[in-house]
């Protein structure tokens, strides 16, 4: 097996600023290392890219009932996402006319995303707190009335009914249940809509067309503030965004050229961190990408420690309460704590800071299991930057 690179020398491009001091004597800071100009169109294009060069690659993987991971490769993902875009074009759906998807991560909800993103058609997942966790639906309202959408996806459908119910009045079209769905008046099923939109020819013309009329202005998402101050906003996220979001970390990380980043990740879709940042670094260069049912919470986090015994990845995405969370089992779990780190090139979190004892922990527990540490990253954006405004290329001395 060949050394796996975790040196900041061998993983970023050397830092390069550019400051300057103003007479009022603040002062700017930028990068110098210049965006180049994009060769991208869409994201698309990165789907189309893989299924071409590697079908057989795992894109997507979640645990099925049975609790093995059910895997997608990315020519399976692109001949499903087709199939689905296809019967999409029958909806009449638009930028007026969005897909808004009300529950949590899982290879539908991507598959779904990825035809949207494919024909042009803006895609919004919702935090399934406005769904779930709300008595008035305040926010799920306001999200609806905002968006209109034309088709509302959530599985299990059964969990979201009441909410569902809550905003029909503001929502005249289609409900999809995805296929954990127990069968449910005047939904449809996911399962018959693909199979709906397959083209027994395989051309698939009026995709083909739809694809190639993307642009890089196109909407691609809308992505919702938290609504901590006044109603939630609906970010615009085109197409643009979130390609040059990742030709910039390409010019910082060349890594990901050379070693494809496998990912098991929990962080939510409906949030620009997970949803952008983690999601497209994967389909960008042709990565796998392993849903984390789990996540930071009682009776939620034996999923994700299960999942990490079992996958080792290459970088790892959270936020500073989940690892506050997995640090004491990576202490004192030695299966979880090997395969962890077996492989691992990156810790990165963001969100928060991350509290420098959780820092100086992971540190020392990595060069516990490998004799060398493993480079510890942050970053800064927001929803409106998809989410990159600032990226970090070398090791800090300290959280």
């Amino acid at each position: 097996m060949s050394r796996i690179a975790r040196k900041p020398a061998d993983l970023f491009a050397a830092p390069s600023v550019i400051l300057e001091t103003r007479p009022d004597g603040s002062r700017r800071m930028r990068s110098a290392i210049a965006l180049p100009p994009s060769s991208l169109r869409c994201s698309g294009e990165w789907l189309e890219r893989w299924a071409s060069e590697t079908p057989d690659t795992v894109f997507l993987a979640e645990r099925g009932a049975d609790g093995e991971w059910a895997k997608v490769s990315y020519g399976q993902a692109l001949a499903r996402v087709k199939a689905i875009a296809n019967a999409l074009l029958g909806l009449g759906l638009s930028a007026e006319r969005p897909v808004m998807v009300l529950s949590d991560n899982g290879v539908e909800h991507a598959l779904l995303m990825l035809a949207c993103l494919h024909i042009g058609v803006p895609h919004c997942a919702v935090s399934p707190g406005n769904s779930l966790l709300s008595r008035d639906f305040a926010k799920l309202k306001a999200n609806v009335d905002l968006l209109r959408p034309g088709v509302i996806f959530a599985d299990p459908i059964e969990r979201f009914m009441p909410a569902i119910e809550a905003v029909k009045a503001l929502h005249d079209g289609v409900v999809i249940a995805g296929g954990n769905s127990q069968p449910q008046a005047g939904t449809h099923a996911f399962a018959a809509m693909e199979q709906a939109g397959v083209d027994p020819t395989g051309k698939y013309a009026a995709v083909r067309r739809a694809f190639e009329a993307v642009t890089p202005d196109t909407i691609a998402k809308f992505l919702f503030t938290s609504g901590s101050i006044g109603t939630p906003k609906a970010v615009i996220t085109t197409q643009r965004m979130m390609c040059s979001n990742q030709e910039a970390n390409a010019q910082i990380w060349p890594f990901m050229a050379i070693q494809r980043p496998v990912i098991v990740d929990w962080l939510p879709w409906s949030h620009v961190f997970g949803g952008n940042y983690c999601f497209n670094k994967v389909l960008c260069w042709g990565g796998s990408f392993y849903i984390d049912g789990g996540k930071p919470a009682p009776g939620l986090l034996e999923k994700t420690v299960k999942n990490l015994t079992d996958i080792a990845p290459t970088q790892y995405f959270s936020v500073p309460r989940a690892y506050d969370m997995l640090v004491p089992l990576l202490r004192d779990n030695a299966a979880l704590r090997k395969n962890f780190f077996s492989r691992l090139q990156i810790i990165f979190y963001a969100g928060a800071a991350l509290p420098q004892h959780l820092w100086e922990e992971l540190d020392r527990l990595a060069r516990m299991e490998l004799g060398e540490p493993v480079t510890m990253l942050s970053s800064w954006g927001s929803t409106e930057t998809a989410p990159a405004a600032t990226d970090c290329h070398f090791q800090a001395v300290r959280s």
